[in-house]
C-alpha cells in the first residue's frame, strides 16, 4: 500500500526545484490565476483564496496528495506547480500540473512531471499514475507524451473545465514497471518540521 510522507519533500533537479509552496508565493500564484489559458484548463477550486490553496498543497498530512511549486534553483520565481493525488489503497495516482505563461515551451512541465512521477513511484509506492487533459489542449498532450505517459484512450465529455464546458479528455498513464526512458536524476530532501 502506498504511503505519503507526512511532510513535504524538496526535489532538486539540475535546473529546477520542486519545493513546498509557501505564503510568500501568493502574489505569483495569484498572478498566474489571471492567465486566461490557465483559467480555462486549471482554475483554482471555487471559493478558495490563494493562501488557502497554497496551504492545502503544502500540507501532506492527509496522505492524499503530494505537491510542489516549480521554480529555478535557489528558490527563484514560481514557474508552475505539479501535484499527484494519491489513492493509497489502490496504489494509484493522478498527476496535474500547470506553468506560468513565461515558462511554457521550455520543457519545464515535462521535467516537473517526470520528477513528481518518479517520486510517487519510488517514495510513495504508487503502481500507476494517470494524467488526463482536455483533447482541445495539445500542449498538455505534448507534456504527457514527452514525460513518458503513453496515450491509453479518450474519455468522452468526462470533465467540466474552467470554461464551464464538458470536454473529451485524453487518458495517459505510466506504470512503475514501465521502462525508465527519459527519467531524470533528482535529489530528495525531507523537510521535517
Amino acid at each position: 500500500m502506498a504511503t505519503v510522507p507526512p511532510y513535504p519533500v524538496r526535489i532538486e533537479l539540475a535546473d529546477l526545484v520542486l519545493r513546498a509552496p509557501v505564503d510568500a508565493d501568493e502574489p505569483a500564484i495569484a498572478a498566474a490565476f489571471t492567465d486566461p489559458l490557465l483559467l480555462r484548463w486549471s482554475p483554482p477550486p471555487p471559493g478558495t483564496d490563494v493562501l488557502t490553496w497554497i496551504r492545502q498543497r503544502a500540507d501532506w498530512s492527509s496522505g492524499t496528495r503530494v505537491g510542489w511549486v516549480v521554480s529555478d534553483p535557489g528558490d527563484g520565481p514560481v514557474l508552475g506547480t505539479v501535484s499527484v493525488r494519491v489513492d493509497a489503497a489502490m496504489d494509484h495516482g493522478m498527476i496535474g500540473y500547470w506553468t506560468v505563461p513565461g515558462a511554457r515551451g521550455r520543457g519545464i512541465a515535462t521535467r516537473a512531471v517526470r520528477a513528481a512521477a518518479r517520486f510517487a513511484f519510488d517514495t510513495v509506492g504508487l503502481h500507476r499514475i494517470e494524467l488526463c487533459h482536455a483533447v482541445d489542449n495539445p500542449g498538455s498532450c505534448r507534456v504527457a507524451e514527452s514525460a513518458g505517459f503513453p496515450l491509453e484512450g479518450v474519455l468522452r465529455q468526462s470533465y467540466r473545465y474552467g470554461d464551464g464546458d464538458r470536454h473529451d479528455e485524453h487518458l495517459h498513464a505510466k506504470l512503475r514497471t514501465d521502462p525508465d526512458q527519459g527519467w531524470i536524476k533528482a535529489n530528495y530532501f525531507d523537510l521535517k518540521k
